[in-house]
C-alpha cells in the first residue's frame, strides 16, 4: 500500500459549486469593493493599450489564437518541428501545417509590423507549397517549390526559434543570468527554471539533477541580499528527478527522491536563495506534498525561510493544500514561499478525468471559477503572512487589481508579483512603476529542443480566445469587458448544468459510461485494498489419479509486496 497521507486526496473531486460558495466567502469582497477592482483593472487595460507596448507574443497570439485554424496549425508546427531529424520530413510537416491554411485573412490585421511581416511570409509560403495550377504552371510551381524548400525550411525554423527565444531566457544558466542583468538593475528579480519534463530514465533524471545543482551554484555567486526574498531563486520539477514519479511507486519515491531534494534545499539554504517546487498534474499532488513534508524534517533547514511551493488555483483542493502548507510551516517554525498560479494542465486534467470514467473533475470547469479561486486564495495567503510569503503569478489585470486592493494595508515587502519571461511585461511594468511592488520573473533556461512541452502549455493557456493575454490587445473588446468581475459570472451561473461532460456521463443520452477508478487516489486504493480477497492459506498441487507423494513445498509470494499468499506442492519424479 501507498505511504501517502489520505487527507490530500479527500476533496480531489469535490462538488464545484460547493467549493465556489466557500471561496466567495473566503474572498470577503463587498459589492462596492468588487466594483472598485473592476474600475482599477479597466484603467490598467487602458494604460496597457495606450502605451502601445504589448509584447510581441501577445500581439502574435491576439492574431493567431487557438480560436483560429491558423493558430492551431502554428502551435502544432512549433511543438513538433525541433524533434524532426531529417529535412524531407521537415518539409512535409511544414507543407502539411502551412499550405492548407487561409493566411490572407490575417493580412494587415495586427498593429505589429513584425506580425504583419510574418503573415506575408506565411501567405507566400502557403502559396508556393500548396497552390493548384494548370499543367504548364505546375511545372513552374514544382521548380519554385524545389528551389524554395531549403529557404522555407530555414525561414520557418528561424521563426519558431525566435518564438522559443521569446519564452526562454537563455540556453544555459550563465547566458540567462547575463540577459537578466538589465531588468535586475530596474528592481526585478528572477526565478530560474531549468527546462525539463518528467524523466523517462534514471539517466534523464541525473542530467536534470545536475542542471539544478549547477543553477543553484551559479546564482549563489550573485545572491548578496540579507533578505532571501530579494535574491534570485531556482524552480525544480520533482517528476524530472525520478523516472517513476507516480503514486504506485510512492515508497520508492520517498526513499530515493527525498534525499535528492533535501540536498538541493541544503545547497540553496547555504547560498541564501529560494528553492521552489513546481506544480505537477493533479494525480501527483498528494505525492508531491509527501515529498515536501519529508524534506522539511531535515534539521539543516531550521534557519532557512526560502522553501517555496507552487499551488494551482484551478484545483478544487488548492485551499486544502494552502492550509496544509501553512500548518507545516508553523510546525517547523519557518516561512514558506507560496507561488499562486492559475494552473497549466487544464486541458489534460479534463481529458484524463473523462478517460478514467470519473464522476467529476479535479479542476474547475469554467475560467471564471478559476479566477474566483485565485482571488479567494490570494486573500487566504495574505492572512497567513506570519509564516507565508505570497507570490502572485498572474498576467490578468483584474486579478492584479484585486490583490492590490487587498494589500493596501500591507508593506510592499510582504508579498510579490510574478510573471513569465516574455509575457505580461507591460502590465507588470506599469504596476511595478506605479505601485512600487516587487516583481519576480519566472525564466525558463535550457536548449530550444527542451522547450516543446513548456511552449505548448503557454500557447494553450494564452492562445485561447478567453485568455486575458489574448484579449488585452484586442481593441474590439472594451476594457470593462476585459476586466469583468468573475464573481458576478460565477454567482449568476453557479447552478447551471456543466457544459463539459464528466467521464460517467460521456456517452449520454445513448448510454451511461462504465464506472472508472482513480488508481492514483489513495482513498480509492485503500477502498479497493479492503475489498480484495485475502487467503494466505491457498494451496496448489498436481492433479493426479492417485495421492501426491511429493514433499517439495514452496511458498508463493506477491512480488509487489513480498507477502505470502499460499503454497504450491511440486510434482516429484515418481508423481
Amino acid at each position: 500500500m501507498s505511504s501517502i497521507d489520505q487527507r490530500w486526496d479527500l476533496n480531489k473531486l469535490r462538488d464545484e459549486n460547493e467549493v465556489l460558495q466557500e471561496l466567495i466567502l473566503t474572498a470577503e469582497l463587498s459589492a462596492q469593493t468588487r466594483l472598485k477592482i473592476v474600475k482599477r483593472a479597466a484603467t490598467l487595460v487602458k494604460d496597457i493599450r495606450a502605451s502601445r507596448k504589448p509584447d510581441l507574443m501577445e500581439l502574435f497570439l491576439a492574431e493567431y489564437g487557438l480560436s483560429t485554424n491558423e493558430g492551431i496549425a502554428l502551435m502544432c508546427l512549433a511543438e513538433a518541428l525541433f524533434r524532426v531529424p531529417d529535412e524531407v520530413t521537415i518539409d512535409a510537416l511544414i507543407e502539411d501545417k502551412i499550405a492548407p491554411s487561409d493566411w490572407s485573412k490575417h493580412l494587415r490585421q495586427s498593429s505589429s509590423p513584425m506580425v504583419n511581416a510574418s503573415t506575408w511570409a506565411l501567405l507566400l509560403t502557403g502559396r508556393v507549397l500548396g497552390a493548384e495550377q494548370p499543367i504548364l504552371s505546375q511545372v513552374i510551381q514544382k521548380m519554385i517549390r524545389r528551389m524554395g524548400e531549403p529557404v522555407i525550411r530555414k525561414a520557418v525554423s528561424t521563426a519558431i526559434r525566435h518564438m522559443a527565444h521569446q519564452f526562454v531566457l537563455g540556453q544555459d544558466i550563465k547566458a540567462a543570468m547575463a540577459r537578466a542583468e538589465l531588468l535586475e538593475r530596474k528592481g526585478y528579480s528572477y526565478s530560474y527554471d531549468m527546462l525539463g519534463e518528467a524523466a523517462i530514465t534514471a539517466g534523464d533524471a541525473a542530467l536534470y539533477a545536475q542542471a539544478y545543482r549547477n543553477a543553484i551554484d551559479a546564482i549563489s555567486s550573485i545572491s548578496t541580499a540579507q533578505d532571501i526574498t530579494s535574491n534570485p531563486s531556482v524552480s525544480i520539477k520533482l517528476s524530472a528527478l525520478h523516472p517513476r514519479y507516480e503514486v504506485a511507486q510512492s515508497v520508492r519515491v520517498i526513499n530515493e527522491l527525498v534525499p535528492i531534494v533535501r540536498s538541493f534545499a541544503i545547497r540553496a539554504a547555504k547560498a541564501g536563495i529560494g528553492l521552489t517546487v513546481d506544480a505537477e498534474e493533479a494525480d501527483r499532488l498528494a505525492l508531491s506534498l509527501e515529498v515536501i513534508a519529508a524534506v522539511q524534517r531535515s534539521p539543516e533547514l531550521a534557519e532557512w525561510n526560502g522553501f517555496g511551493v507552487v499551488v494551482q488555483a484551478y484545483s478544487r483542493r488548492a485551499g486544502d493544500v494552502i492550509d496544509g502548507l501553512y500548518n507545516l510551516a508553523k510546525q517547523f517554525n519557518r516561512h514558506f514561499m507560496i507561488r499562486l498560479v492559475k494552473g497549466a494542465y487544464w486541458d489534460s486534467e479534463i481529458k484524463a478525468a473523462q478517460v478514467k470514467g470519473l464522476k467529476d473533475f479535479p479542476v474547475f470547469t469554467h475560467k471564471a471559477a478559476s479566477d474566483v479561486s485565485y482571488i479567494a486564495l490570494s486573500r487566504k495567503l495574505l492572512n497567513m503572512t506570519d509564516h507565508i510569503y505570497p507570490q502572485f503569478a498572474t498576467h490578468n489585470a483584474h486579478s492584479v487589481s484585486a490583490i492590490l486592493e487587498m494589500t493596501s494595508h500591507l508593506p510592499k515587502d510582504k508579498y510579490e508579483f510574478q510573471r513569465l519571461h516574455g509575457m505580461g511585461e507591460r502590465l507588470h511594468e506599469i504596476v511595478h512603476h506605479q505601485e512600487k511592488t516587487r516583481c519576480r520573473i519566472y525564466a525558463p533556461v535550457g536548449k530550444h529542443r527542451d522547450l516543446l512541452a513548456y511552449l505548448v502549455r503557454r500557447l494553450l493557456e494564452n492562445g485561447a480566445n478567453s485568455s486575458f493575454v489574448n484579449r488585452i490587445v484586442d481593441e474590439h473588446i472594451k476594457p470593462e469587458e476585459v476586466a469583468a468581475c468573475p464573481f458576478s459570472v460565477v454567482e449568476s451561473n453557479h447552478q447551471r448544468s456543466n457544459a463539459i461532460q464528466t467521464g460517467a456521463r460521456l456517452f449520454l443520452p445513448d448510454r451511461r459510461n462504465a464506472k472508472g477508478f482513480d488508481l492514483t487516489n489513495t482513498i480509492t486504493l485503500s477502498s479497493l485494498d479492503k475489498t480484495r480477497p485475502r487467503r494466505p492459506d491457498l494451496k496448489a498441487h498436481p492433479v493426479l489419479y492417485k495421492e501426491v507423494h511429493s514433499q517439495s513445498v514452496q511458498n508463493i509470494v506477491n512480488p509487489a509486496s513480498g507477502q505470502k499468499i499460499g503454497e504450491v506442492v511440486l510434482a516429484s519424479e515418481g508423481d
